[in-house]
């Protein structure tokens, strides 16, 4: 799928299905170190010595969220980032409902360290750009500790490829800070039970949502660069 997309450096987000078991992520990161990073999924009774051996082989995050199963919520967050903190590692954020990220800012500004929104925290599109899940992920941004991801919007939007209908959120995200915008395919897009996604409209979306070139190598490598350690 890299190769078709043109893409020549990915991270891939460790998968639900296997828990806090990563070692079949570990082997896909391995299999190509200078293409690849890794986002793990670890929980509270996680060894040290398997965070080190993650960091030593280009992973740099730990996932939570309240949508997948086999990931852990945020009743543990305080103490997965503490396993994790030692390491630089950033904290992945999945939530169901935009009002979730309001509920947690607060408790993810305190973690002290860098915390990625994933599908700019699954703000609908009917919700606006005023809405309270999508105001606090806008303050987070301000702080300069946080990052958001575009991607999945076709979870959020009424729309088909290029979801026009999220891109005043995606404009505003822009206006906020463009040096912490990152993007992602979503593939092999799970948990989808409606008409599957074309990754090429995916990537192709990206020029309509971002149509300066130089912001959009911003997102596409500079920012991603700096975050997953390439």
């Amino acid at each position: 799928m890299l190769d078709v997309l043109t893409v020549d450096r990915a991270v891939i987000v460790h998968s639900s299905a296997y828990g806090t078991n990563t070692s079949a992520t570990l082997a896909a990161v391995r299999s190509d170190p200078k293409r690849l990073r890794g986002v793990a999924v670890t929980g509270p009774d996680t060894p040290t010595a398997e965070i080190k051996e993650l960091d030593n082989n280009g992973f740099s995050g730990s996932r939570l969220s309240t949508v997948v199963k086999g990931t852990p919520g945020f009743e543990a967050l305080e103490a997965i980032a503490t396993k994790i903190k030692p390491f630089d590692w950033h904290i992945a954020v999945h939530v169901n409902q935009s009002i979730e990220l309001s509920e947690l800012a607060p408790r993810l500004l305190k973690l002290g360290m860098a915390v990625v929104i994933d599908h700019i925290a699954r703000v609908r599109s009917f919700e606006g750009v005023k809405c309270p899940g999508f105001i606090s992920l806008l303050k987070m941004l301000e702080t300069g500790r946080c990052w958001v991801k575009l991607s999945a919007l076709h979870r959020c939007s009424n729309e088909e490829y290029p979801c026009t209908d999220m891109k005043p959120f995606i404009d505003q995200l822009l206006n906020v800070a463009p040096n912490r915008i990152l993007w992602g395919t979503d593939w092999p897009h799970v948990n989808q039970f409606d008409k599957m996604q074309n990754d090429g409209d995916i990537l192709d979306a990206l020029k309509v949502w971002v149509p300066d070139e130089a912001i959009r190598n911003k997102i596409l490598v500079d920012n991603p660069a700096q975050l997953y350690r390439f």
